[in-house]
């Protein structure tokens, strides 16, 4: 994976309209810089020079950054939103994905060399030489007990996470287990603690061990940091109150019936209950695909 991010060090695109990707030449090597240094230290926050681009700040443009700097004339692309490929946030950032490099795109998690992802991974596992970058709106974990970015960077530089500690111990106490639904947070490779981007507890046990690369970039807090393959990544918990994920016992998709998945609580208007979906819509519709069904809305 090194030697794929030093080669595109010295690409030089396609320049017959417009820069390859959107983004100057020189920008993208700057940031495939900090991608670099991002691999070499796991879980560590590395600052960037976040660039402007046509879309507002908060709506992915760190993850389009990290996007548009890696993605090759070979690359296929594939953008979820919440395990949305149909979403508005995916459909838009992957026609400007489109519009800009000429890539192939696809909805399939299998056939993807990039997926850029907002707030999900895959329920299809990922695959060596496959990667996964996320959308981060807040990168720093231990702004949940300290607002002062000076204070936390000395925190990571010492190791010193007692403090979180304390903040899962008295969520404990308060309320009989750790609340945390999303944000939740882990340490790579046993030295810095991260914030996972904004997954359920569903998707941090596929964290841990990944053969994929994967990549989160923040462009309002201009910070790129990375979990490398094949990383091990465990989440914070207390020996006698072990981490869970979500309980969705009884949940099955309405569409394809999986109970293994994570899955979204849909208001069905014509009955006026709760129904059940699958959250990744391609793992949904390979299951029906499998089962020789149509793609029903």
């Amino acid at each position: 994976m090194a030697e794929r991010l030093q080669a595109l060090l010295g690409q030089k695109g396609n320049c017959r309209h417009y820069t390859f990707a959107y983004l100057d030449e020189s920008a993208k090597r700057e940031i495939r810089r900090r991608t670099l240094k991002a691999v070499a230290i796991p879980g560590h926050q590395i600052p960037f020079a976040s660039r402007e681009i046509p879309i507002a700040r908060g709506w992915g443009t760190g993850g389009l950054q990290l996007t548009m700097s890696l993605i090759g004339p070979e690359d296929v692309l594939k953008v979820i939103d919440q395990g949305c490929d149909g979403s508005v946030n995916a459909v838009n950032l992957r026609r400007l994905a489109t519009l800009t490099t000429g890539c192939r795109t696809t909805t399939r998690t299998s056939d993807a060399t990039l997926i850029q992802t907002r707030h999900r991974i895959p329920e299809t596992p990922l695959t060596r030489g496959q990667i996964i970058i996320f959308q981060v709106p807040y990168p720093e974990i231990l702004r949940f007990v300290e607002p002062r970015e000076t204070v936390t960077r000395r925190m990571h530089a010492e190791g010193a996470y007692h403090r979180m500690w304390t903040f899962l111990y008295e969520n404990v106490v308060q309320w009989g287990r750790i609340t945390i639904g999303f944000r939740y947070p882990v340490m790579v490779h046993g030295r810095y603690l991260m914030d996972p981007s904004p997954i359920p507890r569903w998707d941090i046990p596929k964290l841990d061990q990944s053969p994929a690369l994967m990549l989160f970039g923040a462009g309002r807090e201009k910070r790129i940091y990375a979990v490398p393959p094949f990383t091990k990544v465990e989440p914070l918990a207390f020996k006698d109150i072990p981490f869970e994920v979500e309980h969705q016992a009884g949940a099955r998709c309405s569409r394809c019936g999986a109970t293994d998945v994570f899955l979204d609580e849909i208001p069905d208007e014509e009955s006026g209950r709760i129904r059940w979906v699958c959250s990744d819509t391609d793992y949904c519709d390979q299951r029906l695909a499998a089962r020789g069904e149509s793609h029903r809305a």
